[in-house]
């Protein structure tokens, strides 16, 4: 697995009656997978997160800066 530093964001969405998951930043992506229970959606986010930095390696775009929160 890559040692990934991006925000993963994993929401319950009533809607769609599971949880999405989204990665803030990489324009275009708010929800790019999902899951039905939590584990699911992080394990699928995990994988989506993997994929999307492959086709951005693939294609010669250079990958965005992952933001970084400071702990108080």
């Amino acid at each position: 697995m890559m040692k990934l530093k991006y925000q993963m964001i994993i929401q319950w969405s009533e809607e769609d009656k599971c949880f999405l998951v989204g990665f803030p930043d990489f324009p275009g992506q708010t929800w790019r997978t999902h899951g039905d229970n939590y584990q699911e959606a992080v394990n699928n986010g995990i994988e989506a997160l993997e994929s999307l930095v492959i086709a951005y390696q693939t294609t010669g775009e250079t990958l965005p800066q992952p933001t970084f929160n400071q702990a108080a």
